[in-house]
């Protein structure tokens, strides 16, 4: 195999973005697309070229010249692909949260741990070259032992009234940086309590506050809001502090590292995730998937993010999320 043969499952905003930036690596041929929405699924065949289309997921599994398949349902809707596809011996990259239960997350896993095919979680921010640095310089003990960290991730009103009536901002957005904790401590969260404001009204709030304990001693406090004004200028404005015994880290993406000043407006665009760089998307989700088919054309396993991390930052999150609904600090071990 030179070229790994792709279909995904599940074609809302992010899945468009999924084939966006695969379309740009040569490693993978986008071959089939699926959905139960049947003009979604004419629109994007047409936009990417893609004559296999499916309105029901177990029949592309079946096709035996798709090698692989992105995931990207709704979050609470990942469990019985993941595991079909697992099963069909297909390789599976699969967007980050793992899964709505602590229970479907340990399914996946089990799944995973002896199938034929590997699976990726999508955690993003593990491809964002700034928090590589940032693993880096830890990993080298220039900071000391980690004492203490803080995150931010706010993201404009315009973004979120249909996105909130499916997720909220701590299990969509605050897993991020749950995950990205996890991963420079190298530590297990003993204890979270969160809070929450409603500001519009609709199924999940708009704000979060979560903060942690983890067993090496350190603290975290993580804030996503989901409601910045319309004028907000940028697209995510996303920082994090990590401090050690000997030094810390400060990471500022997204805002304000590109300004635009137009007559209408002053915009922060995009610069990491998913860029438009020379008419082809970019940044750390094609990188992402670049590491995703190069792991199945070199037959190893990923090792960047495995299944059994990804599910820790499921459980420190729906913590979060029951301390938030109760106002009681929630104990997780």
């Amino acid at each position: 195999m030179d070229k790994v043969r792709l279909g995904i499952i599940g074609l809302g905003w992010f899945g468009e973005i999924h084939g966006d930036a695969v379309a740009g690596i040569p490693e993978i041929e986008l071959a089939a697309l699926c959905t139960r929405t049947e003009s979604r699924l004419g629109e994007l065949a047409e936009k990417f070229g893609v004559s296999q289309t499916y309105t029901d997921y177990t029949e592309m599994l079946a096709n035996p010249d798709i090698d692989a398949v992105s995931v990207v349902t709704m979050w609470d809707q990942h469990t019985a692909p993941v595991l079909a596809a697992l099963e069909a011996g297909k390789h599976v990259f699969l967007e980050k949260p793992m899964a709505s239960t602590v229970e479907d997350c340990r399914k996946i896993c089990e799944a995973a741990a002896t199938a034929k095919g590997i699976l990726q979680i999508g955690h993003i921010c593990r491809f964002n070259p700034r928090y590589v640095a940032a693993k880096q310089a830890i990993d080298e003990g220039k900071i000391g032992k980690i004492v203490s960290l803080s995150s931010r991730r706010n993201i404009p009103a315009a973004w979120t009234p249909e996105i909130l009536n499916k997720i909220g901002p701590i299990i969509g957005d605050i897993v991020h940086d749950t995950d990205l904790m996890l991963w420079f401590t190298g530590a297990k969260i003993e204890r979270a309590y969160a809070q929450t404001v409603d500001v519009r009204g609709l199924k999940h709030p708009d704000i979060a506050q979560a903060m942690y304990r983890f067993d090496s001693g350190a603290t975290a406090t993580l804030e996503s809001v989901w409601c910045m004004p319309d004028k907000t200028p940028f697209d995510i404005d996303e920082r994090m502090s990590i401090i050690g015994t000997d030094g810390f880290i400060h990471i500022q993406d997204t805002f304000p590292n590109l300004g635009i000043v137009t007559k209408e407006k002053f915009h922060s665009p995009d610069t990491t995730y998913w860029p438009l760089i020379h008419g082809v998307t970019a940044g750390a989700l094609r990188d992402e998937f670049t590491y995703f088919a190069r792991c199945i054309l070199e037959g190893r396993k990923p090792e960047v993010i495995t299944p059994e991390e990804s599910m820790a930052c499921v459980v420190a999150a729906l913590a979060a999320e029951r301390s938030a609904a109760t106002g009681e600090v929630v104990h997780l071990n």
